[in-house]
């Protein structure tokens, strides 16, 4: 454990971010598997409307710095990609 002040507040404050930023990755991996679910059921307006909540979280996630801009461009193509490739 740390013995001064402000290395006790570092360690607060990065339990509180660390506490965030797993439930954001926890939603993003959520909605991501909506669209996924979804592709698997065959619905195809299901995928759609699955793919914008998940490229909304994703975009969520990023802006708050939790994921790479580049991650979450690689997530959502990956994710538009399989749902346009739908007959």
């Amino acid at each position: 454990m740390a013995n001064i002040k402000s290395a006790k507040k570092r360690i607060l404050v990065s339990e509180r971010n660390a506490e965030r930023n797993k439930a954001i990755k926890s939603g993003v991996k959520t909605s991501v598997k909506k669209v996924y679910a979804a592709i698997e059921s065959g619905d195809k307006a299901a995928a759609q409307t699955a793919l914008t909540d998940a490229t909304k979280t994703i975009d969520m996630a990023t802006s708050k710095g939790v994921y790479h801009k580049n991650t979450s461009s690689r997530k959502v193509s990956r994710m538009s990609k399989a749902v346009n490739k739908m007959a």
